[in-house]
């Protein structure tokens, strides 16, 4: 199945690409991305530090992505993106959390990376309402697995009621 809405904990996945929902310091955080963090053990926190700062104190911009090995995780590898913080949608967040997909997907691609598995970005700390999220999510990996066929794309959600949301968006679409 190309794109499947999921319950599971990310960090347990034996896939090519974990994303990563991080922070721009990409230096670990809460949620998914503490997580992935303690999942990857130290080796990710150094790897995360010997990236570019695109400015001070930020590795990843808000709506781009960056690629590290994934150490002790069982994926592969680690695709972080900053998703953007909701402010009440007339901010642009919707294009960013857009941006988020599409340029996970295009490091997958330029890494011959073909099995890949998201969380619910932005919808933790963020604050991200879940239900406009999803929409935007699986529309974009509907729209990159159009034009690219060859990748597995998995939508992992941690709880229940947050995969209820994004199936039933992925559903509607």
């Amino acid at each position: 199945m190309p794109l499947a809405v999921i319950t599971a904990d990310i960090t347990t996945l034996a896939v090519d690409a974990i994303v990563n929902a991080a922070n721009e310091t990409l230096l670990g955080g809460g949620g998914v991305d503490g997580a992935i963090h303690r999942a990857a053990g130290p080796a990710l926190l150094a790897a995360c530090r010997a990236l570019p700062e695109a400015a001070p104190g930020v590795r990843c911009p808000t709506g781009e992505a960056r690629i590290t090995p994934g150490f002790a995780l069982p994926a592969r590898q680690v695709i972080h993106t900053v998703g953007p913080i909701w402010r009440g949608g007339a901010y642009g967040e919707a294009q960013l959390l857009e941006s988020c997909h599409r340029n996970a997907v295009q490091l997958a691609r330029e890494h011959g990376l073909h099995r890949i598995a998201f969380p619910a970005i932005s919808c933790g700390v963020y604050g991200y309402p879940a239900s406009l999220a999803a929409v935007i999510a699986l529309g974009t990996l509907r729209k990159e697995l159009a034009s690219d066929p060859a990748f597995d794309l998995i939508v992992c959600c941690y709880s229940e009621p947050m995969r209820a949301v994004f199936q039933a968006a992925l559903t509607s679409l």
